[in-house]
């Protein structure tokens, strides 16, 4: 079954609607469902497996999970006072698989591959440092970070670029985890 672009103009409630009819489809009925969006907060919530395809070449597959752990893994963000800072980013900077390191305005920024394991150590280390946080916020990867890191540009970027050629497209294509029977695809152009 075949759906070009299900959610585009729908309300919220029709939009979810459509999600649950979809998963129906696919849970009770085992149908395979390809589905072309431009929003891949959708990919992500409906598909199994994922194909990037970029200039009509594949330049990437998996799950939503798998993909998004391409994209140097989770930001953090730590607030705390200016005087701290160095400190700061001097104990993060201990943490292992930590880079992209940032200290600007009170607050120290950087990558680790998994967020929720390595903020329980920081804590203690802070704690220890006797640094106070004022704030901490985690941000796991989406797909259209996926998509901006695997392609180099933005959905807008491959409407509105001068040098971007008709056939040139971007797609994200899914499928289920067997690669076939209820998989849902996405195509993003």
């Amino acid at each position: 079954m075949f759906f070009d672009e299900p959610t585009t103009g729908l309300d919220p409630q029709s939009r979810a609607n459509l999600w649950e009819h979809i998963r129906t489809l696919r849970a009770e009925q085992g149908v395979t469902l390809f589905l072309t969006t431009h929003y891949l907060d959708e990919a992500d919530a409906l598909c199994d497996r994922i194909l990037v395809i970029d200039g009509g070449e594949i330049v990437a597959e998996g799950s939503p999970d798998a993909l998004k752990a391409r994209v140097s893994g989770d930001g953090v963000v730590l607030g705390v006072d200016d005087d701290a800072l160095p400190r700061a980013a001097e104990i993060v900077s201990a943490v292992e698989g930590a880079h992209d390191l940032v200290t600007a305005h009170g607050e120290v920024r950087f990558r680790v591959p998994r967020g929720d394991t390595a903020l329980p150590a920081l804590l203690r280390a802070f704690d220890a440092a006797d640094i106070g946080m004022r704030s901490m916020q985690v941000h796991r990867p989406t797909l259209d970070d996926v998509f901006l890191t695997l392609t180099g540009r933005s959905l807008r970027d491959s409407d509105n670029t001068a040098d971007n050629t008709a056939g040139t497209d971007s797609d994200t294509r899914t499928d289920d985890k067997a690669g076939n029977e209820g998989g849902v695809n996405t195509r993003v152009a």
